[in-house]
C-alpha cells in the first residue's frame, strides 16, 4: 500500500482530488437520484485516500460539487477548490464531454498544470481520468485523447463496462472494489509525485471550455508565430538571459518561467482543443497579400526588442499594412525586466510606429494584448480571448466551398473556447469587452 509523506499544515486543507462529473437528469417525475452512484464512488475514494495518507481527521480527502449545487456562492467555491486541489479526476462519459461546465472545470485545472510546468520545466501530469461510461476513442476531444493513461490496469471489466456498470451490477462487486482501490492509489501517487502548487482563483463562470467543438467537426487549426531575436543578434547591452539560439527559445518571463514562451503558448492554445503549430516569424513564408482568404487563424507573439533589427522591423511593418484581422498580436513583456522598463518609452514608440493597425485593431482584449502583457499570469488570462478573436475573424474571412452537387451554402461554424458559435453574427461579450467594436460589427456582415 502506498503511504504519502507527512502533509505540510498548509496542504491539509487542500483536497487530494476534485471529482469532475456530468450531472445526470432524473428519468421521470419522482425517480431516484441518478447521481447517488457518483456520490458512493466519491465516498469510497475518500475512504481509500484517508487510509493511504497521513491526512488528519477533518482534512478533505476529495471534493465533489454535490454539496454546493443548491447553495450560494457555488461558482466561487468551485474556483477556490479548482485552484487548490492536487489531482483532477474527470469521470468520462458521453454526457461529460457534452457538458460545458465540465469543460470549464477541466480547463481551469489544466491551466495550473501548464503554469506549473512553465515555472519548473517539469511535466505536471495531474489529471487522472476514470471511466464512468466507456467512450469510443473517436468521441474524445483533444485534451482527453492526449492523456497517456492505461485504464486496463484497473481491470478488464472496468474497461468494458466502466465504473457505472460495475457499481450497478452486484455480480461485479469485486471488480468495482478493485477498480476504485487502484484509482485511489493512482490519485495519491500522482498527487505526491507532481506536488502541483496552488493556483490563482478563477471566476469559474468566465472560464472557457477545454472541449471546444465536437470531435465530429474535425480538428481546429491555430498557428502561433514568434517574432523575437536570438541571443546572437541582440542590440548592444541587452541581457541575453531571455533568449536562446533560436527565436522560439525566447523566454520573456525569465526567471519566473523556466520554459520558452512558445512552448507555454502552444500548451495553452492546445488546452482549448485546437490543433496547434508554432514557427518563427523570421522563417515563416509570409502570405503578405491580405486580400487572399486565410488558411488558418494565427497568434503573433512580438518581442519589442525584435524591432531593433531594421529588416525584421520592415517585415513587421509590411505585415501590419495588410488587413489580417484573423491574426491576433500579443506583446509579452516582463515588469521585472529592468532593461525593458528603462527603455519602455522608446520600445513602445517603435512598436506603435511599426504596427499601428494591430495596436488598435479588434476588441478591447486584443488591443490590451498588443499594448503589452506584463506577467505570465496575465498572459494566461488574456490568451484565450485573443485566440477566440482570431478564430472568429478567420471564419468570417475564410473561403466557403459549396457542397458537392451544389445547393445551399453557409459559413462553417465552430464553437469557440469562450462559447461563441463562430459563423453567426451573435456577439458574446468577454470579460474585458462589453460592446462590439466597429470593426467586428462591420466584419460580421461580410
Amino acid at each position: 500500500m502506498h503511504a504519502s509523506a507527512q502533509p505540510r499544515p498548509a496542504d491539509q486543507h487542500r483536497p487530494y482530488f476534485f471529482l469532475s462529473y456530468a450531472h445526470t437528469p432524473r428519468y421521470g417525475a419522482g425517480g431516484p437520484d441518478p447521481d447517488m452512484w457518483v456520490e458512493r464512488l466519491f465516498r469510497d475514494l475518500c475512504g481509500h485516500v484517508m487510509a493511504m495518507t497521513d491526512l488528519p481527521a477533518g482534512a478533505p480527502a476529495g471534493f465533489m460539487d454535490r454539496e454546493i449545487r443548491s447553495g450560494e456562492g457555488w461558482s466561487e467555491r468551485l474556483g477556490e477548490v479548482l485552484a487548490s486541489c492536487r489531482v483532477f479526476v474527470p469521470l468520462f462519459s458521453p454526457r461529460y464531454f457534452a457538458s460545458e461546465m465540465c469543460g470549464r472545470e477541466w480547463y481551469a485545472f489544466e491551466q495550473r498544470t501548464i503554469q506549473h510546468q512553465a515555472y519548473t520545466n517539469r511535466p505536471a501530469e495531474a489529471i487522472v481520468p476514470a471511466l464512468w461510461v466507456p467512450v469510443p476513442p473517436e468521441q474524445l476531444p483533444g485534451p482527453a485523447e492526449r492523456l497517456q493513461f492505461n485504464h486496463r490496469a484497473f481491470g478488464d471489466r472496468y474497461v468494458t463496462d466502466g465504473l457505472y456498470g460495475l457499481i450497478k451490477l452486484r455480480i461485479f462487486a469485486e471488480e468495482y472494489e478493485r477498480a476504485v482501490y487502484e484509482l485511489a492509489k493512482r490519485i495519491v501517487s500522482v498527487a505526491d509525485a507532481t506536488a502541483i502548487r496552488p493556483g490563482r482563483h478563477v471566476d469559474y463562470r468566465l472560464a472557457p471550455s477545454a472541449f471546444g467543438a465536437a470531435p465530429s467537426e474535425g480538428p481546429r487549426p491555430m498557428h502561433v508565430t514568434v517574432a523575437a531575436p536570438t541571443r546572437h543578434e541582440l542590440p548592444e547591452g541587452r541581457d541575453d538571459a531571455y533568449y536562446g539560439d533560436n527565436p522560439l527559445e525566447w523566454n520573456p518571463y525569465h526567471p519566473i518561467s523556466a520554459r520558452p514562451l512558445a512552448l507555454v503558448a502552444e500548451d495553452m492554445v492546445r488546452s482549448l482543443n485546437y490543433q496547434t503549430t508554432v514557427s518563427s516569424f523570421d522563417e515563416e513564408v509570409l502570405h503578405l497579400d491580405g486580400k487572399q482568404p486565410p488558411s488558418r487563424p494565427e497568434v503573433l507573439l512580438v518581442d519589442r526588442w525584435a524591432l531593433e533589427d531594421e529588416d525584421r522591423r520592415a517585415r513587421l511593418a509590411a505585415f501590419d499594412a495588410e488587413h489580417r484581422p484573423w491574426v491576433s498580436v500579443v506583446v509579452p513583456w516582463n515588469r521585472d525586466d529592468h532593461q525593458s522598463r528603462a527603455s519602455e518609452v522608446e520600445l513602445t514608440r517603435r512598436l506603435e510606429e511599426t504596427m499601428p493597425s494591430k495596436m488598435r485593431q479588434g476588441r478591447a482584449a486584443c488591443r490590451a494584448a498588443a499594448k503589452g502583457v506584463p506577467s505570465m499570469e496575465a498572459f494566461g488570462q488574456i490568451l484565450p480571448q485573443v485566440v477566440e478573436a482570431a478564430a472568429q475573424q478567420y471564419l468570417r474571412h475564410a473561403t466557403v466551398y459549396p457542397p458537392a452537387g451544389g445547393g445551399h451554402t453557409e459559413r462553417p461554424r465552430l464553437v469557440g473556447p469562450m462559447g461563441t458559435d463562430f459563423g453567426t453574427t451573435q456577439y458574446i461579450p468577454d470579460r474585458l469587452d462589453h460592446a462590439p467594436d466597429a470593426e467586428e460589427t462591420d466584419d460580421s456582415q461580410s
